[in-house]
This record gives structure tokens, C-alpha cells and sequence, in this order.
């Protein structure tokens, strides 16, 4: 089983820019994107074969996240239940037989740190016990942009970062709390070493420079780390400011 999470800065732009191309190539059993900025009734998309599912923000043109699945999911639940976090459409679950899959778009702390504290205050622990309730029942996969560097080998520039959004002490102490709840970092199964990312400022050519950061995760129940073969970065592909990653079930 392939799962992929894309955060595509735009679904309407990422979709003239090829996304259709690499969805097909793909071919994931599931697919999960971030930030589609958009209604599902506003977007053309010719993907056979999937069950879509969307959660939208309110605000138009803002947030918002989708997945594609060849399986049907037994239940779909928008939000966290929580109306002071849902409203800006972040978190998408779906139920299948033997785990949970949340995609999810976390706030980002934005310039000045003007969200920290919702961020990391409030957002973050909502979330860890909302995945750590779903676990009760099954394992859970959860995926997507988390707008955080957990570590320093996850940012080409970690010094000069400290004090930004998403390299924050405070964020990633938030971090370290999910990786002591027992959810895996898929990608540090497999890699340890630097020069790994998945998001690159359109500035000053960071990406063809690879100055990027690793903010996009595949996280795993304990009980799902003998089912993980692979996880993976795609920085090659192209159409928006992060590149896909995906991690692969037996």
C-alpha cells in the first residue's frame, strides 16, 4: 500500500502545473493533499478509480485539505469536533479496516510568531489528543504539512532559524511530545542524515540550492512499524513550494 501527501500551495494552480501527471505516475492507494485553497465544486480533476473527500475552510481560498483513496473509507469525519479549529478546514479522517489516516495542514506560527501560542498553546495538544483517542480503537496514520522543523538536521540553516516559524523551541518541544505519545517519524526509520526536504522558500533560489526544510511527515502507530517498508521524499517533482513524501505499507 502507497501513501502519498502532498502540500500543493494551490490545488486550482498545482492542477496547471501537471498534478494530474503526477498523480497517475503515482499511483497511490491513497492520496492526501494541503493547502487546496479551494471548494471541491471549483476544481476540475479526472481521477478514476478514487473516493474523494474534501475539508474546506470557510474562507474562501484558504487552507483546506483533500484525500483521494482506491479503497472505500468506512467513515469520513471533517474537523477535530472542535468548532475553534475547524473552521479553517485542517484535518480529514478516514476510517478503513485497519488504521485511521488523518490528513492534516497545521497552522503555521506566521511572521512575528502571531500564532504561536494558538499554535502550540492549543492547536498541538488538541491534535496529539485527538489522534492519541483515535488510536484507542485503531493504529493511525497521520500525514501532511505540520509547519515544523523537529530537528536540526531537518533545516539546511538551523542557527540562524531559531527565532522563526516552524524552528521555534516551542514548536518543536510540541514535536517531541507526539514522539513521546509513541507516533514514529517515518522518514527517520530510513534516514539520518542532512540535506532532506520537502518545502523551499521561492526566494533566492533555495530550491535549485537545496536550502530547504523538512516540514511534511508520514507519523505511525507503534503497531504499524512492521508494516512499514519504505518512506520516501520526492523533491523532484515540481508545482509547488514543497514536494510530495509518502511512506509504503506490506
Amino acid at each position: 500500500m502507497k501513501l502519498i501527501s502532498w502540500n500543493v500551495n494551490g490545488i486550482r494552480a498545482a492542477v496547471n502545473k501537471g498534478f494530474e501527471d503526477f498523480f497517475a505516475t503515482a499511483d497511490a492507494d491513497i492520496f492526501c493533499v494541503q493547502e487546496t485553497k479551494a471548494q471541491p465544486e471549483q476544481v476540475e480533476l479526472d481521477l478514476d478509480g478514487y473516493h474523494e473527500h474534501w475539508c474546506s475552510a470557510e474562507k474562501k481560498g484558504y487552507s483546506g485539505v483533500a484525500v483521494w483513496s482506491k479503497v472505500k473509507p468506512l467513515n469520513v469525519t471533517r474537523g477535530m469536533g472542535i468548532p475553534e479549529h475547524d473552521n479553517e478546514g485542517r484535518v480529514l479522517t478516514l476510517e478503513f479496516a485497519d488504521f485511521h489516516l488523518v490528513n492534516v495542514y497545521t497552522p503555521n506560527s506566521k511572521r512575528g510568531l502571531l500564532r504561536l501560542d494558538y499554535r502550540t498553546q492549543a492547536w498541538d495538544v488538541d491534535f496529539l489528543a485527538y489522534v492519541k483517542q483515535l488510536e484507542k480503537t485503531k493504529p493511525v496514520i497521520f500525514c501532511g504539512d505540520l509547519n515544523v522543523a523537529h530537528k536540526e538536521i531537518d533545516l539546511a540553516n538551523p542557527k540562524p532559524n531559531v527565532k522563526n516559524a516552524g524552528f521555534t523551541p516551542e514548536e518543536r518541544a510540541s514535536f517531541d511530545k507526539v514522539i513521546e505519545a509513541g507516533f514514529i517519524d517515518t522518514f527517520r526509520e530510513f534516514e539520518t542524515g542532512v540535506g532532506h526536504y520537502s518545502w523551499w522558500s521561492y526566494m533566492g533560489g533555495a530550491r535549485s540550492r537545496n536550502v530547504g526544510w523538512r516540514i511534511d511527515y508520514f507519523c505511525i502507530s507503534p503497531a504499524l512499524r512492521p508494516r512499514l517498508k519504505e518512506a520516501f521524499i520526492l523533491p523532484e517533482v515540481m508545482g509547488s513550494d514543497h514536494c510530495p513524501v509518502g511512506i509504503t505499507l506490506v
